[in-house]
Formats: C-alpha cells, sequence, structure tokens
C-alpha cells in the first residue's frame, strides 16, 4: 500500500498514548507515515514558536522525531527540513488528550499544530478525544481509533479552503454508544471552567496551578460543546481569519477616511 505523505505530530509529546492511535489511523490509508511530535508535553501552547533558544532533534528511528519545541515548531521543522523529497500532502495532528472545542481551540496545541500545516499549505486535521478530566476517568481511545480512519478517508474525498483546517472531536463514548456524526460551529463555555487554583508548597509560599473544572454548560445547539456532550462526533471548520466583519464594516462607516480631530 503506498498513498498520501502523512505527517503527524501532536502537543502531548512522542510517547503519549493518543500518537498511537494517530498513527493507527494515518496508517489505514497510507504507508507513508512521518512523525515529528515534541518531545515533552506541550498542552496549552496554542500557536508558540520557539525564537530565544535552540531546537533540539532526537531521531527515535526512522521516520521518527521528537523537538524540545512546541508543536508548531515541529510541523514547521517536519516540513522544512526532517523530510526529504516530497513535502508532506497531509498534516494530523492528535489524538489530543481531551477535547479541544469551543475557545480552547484558540490556546490548543493540537490544533496549533493543524494550523501550522494549514498555513504551509498542506491539508490539515486535528483529532482529539474528549473524557472526563478526572484522574481514574478512561479514556476511549478505542473511539478515535474505530471513527478515525472511516472519518478520514470521507475527509479527503471532499475539498475545503485552502486556508481552513478540519477540527474533529470524538466525544468520551465507547463506540457502540457513539450516535453520530455532525458538522458544526466552534461553541462557547463557561468561562469559569478554566481557573488558577491557588495554593501553599510546604514553606508557606502561595503558588497557583491552572486547570480545568467541571461546571454546568449551556452550548447552543449546532456547535462542537453540543455536539460532543450529546455522544456525537464532531467536525468543525477554523481559519485564521479572526476579524469581525459586522463591527468592521460598522466602524468602516464611521472612522474610515480622514482621522478625526478635536
Amino acid at each position: 500500500m503506498t498513498g498520501p505523505r502523512i505527517l503527524l505530530t501532536n502537543d502531548d509529546g512522542i510517547r503519549a498514548r493518543g500518537l498511537q492511535s494517530l498513527e493507527k489511523i494515518a496508517r489505514a490509508i497510507s504507508d507513508d507515515i512521518w512523525i515529528v511530535a515534541p518531545h515533552e508535553e506541550q498542552s496549552g501552547a496554542s500557536r508558540a514558536l520557539t525564537l530565544h533558544e535552540p531546537l533540539r532533534v532526537r531521531k527515535h528511528e526512522d521516520r521518527r522525531y521528537s523537538i524540545t519545541g512546541t508543536p508548531t515548531d515541529c510541523v514547521l521543522m517536519g516540513v522544512q527540513d526532517l523530510i526529504p523529497g516530497k513535502r508532506p500532502d497531509l498534516v494530523l495532528s492528535g489524538v489530543n488528550r481531551g477535547a479541544n472545542i469551543a475557545e480552547d481551540v484558540t490556546f490548543s496545541g493540537t490544533v496549533a499544530g493543524a494550523m501550522q500545516g494549514m498555513q504551509l499549505g498542506i491539508k490539515s486535521i486535528a483529532f482529539s478525544q474528549a473524557y472526563a478530566w478526572m484522574a481514574d476517568s478512561p479514556i476511549h481511545w478505542e473511539t478515535a481509533e474505530t471513527f478515525g480512519a472511516p472519518i478520514l478517508k470521507k475527509l479527503l474525498q471532499q475539498s475545503w479552503g485552502d486556508h481552513v483546517l478540519l477540527n474533529v472531536n470524538f466525544p468520551d463514548r465507547t463506540p457502540e454508544h457513539v450516535k453520530e456524526v455532525e458538522v458544526t460551529r466552534q461553541g462557547r463555555r463557561n468561562q469559569e471552567v478554566v481557573h488558577a487554583d491557588k495554593r501553599t508548597d510546604p514553606r508557606g509560599v502561595d503558588y497557583y496551578w491552572i486547570g480545568f473544572r467541571g461546571l454546568p454548560q449551556e452550548p447552543e445547539e449546532g456547535d462542537d460543546l453540543h455536539a460532543v456532550m450529546e455522544g456525537r462526533i464532531s467536525i468543525t471548520p477554523l481559519h485564521v481569519d479572526l476579524t469581525h466583519m459586522e463591527t468592521h464594516h460598522r466602524l468602516k462607516g464611521v472612522l474610515g477616511g480622514a482621522p478625526p480631530k478635536e
């Protein structure tokens, strides 16, 4: 079997369990698989580039590398340096340990890896597996592995914009309890979910640990958060343009032209 040249990355690190799932998904359609992932976990790194220190590359085996940097670093170096000859046809990022939905996508390293591939002109998809965020909660990697390859094959039969990446989230369900696939829009969550937990170390000095807590959510029908909570696989087209056009048009009518003076 041949197939497209695929670059795999993530933000959970080269040893992450989700990267095994992603490789299984990718190998269902191709043998030409390259892995360039962070050496250590980079969750929450968003689109950060490492600019103030050198990057070190470690080769683990043929076509498998880790980098002391972010997911964006990994995709950039994979495409521009580590993969010889033909550029990748596809960038896949994930499978993330935890959902990347609603506003999470703006600080997600998983989404950032796919976004960097998109920015380089390569079709890119981010995959994430939702779970309950509790220490003893099972993570249903089998759900991503069951549906990931069929969804990927279906998506690659379609076309989407040059400046668009696809964000796929699998619900916190076993495969037999997944209801359906839904194409969604980016949702909004209760912002109190992310919080800084104040603690005290053994010397009596305060420190903070940023984390997530389970709070009631009121998602809207049709958004990614609602779909995943209802047991559906969410597919959301995302792009980089953050311009709010309604406000753009309104302000342009008021402030266009010469600058105002007192």
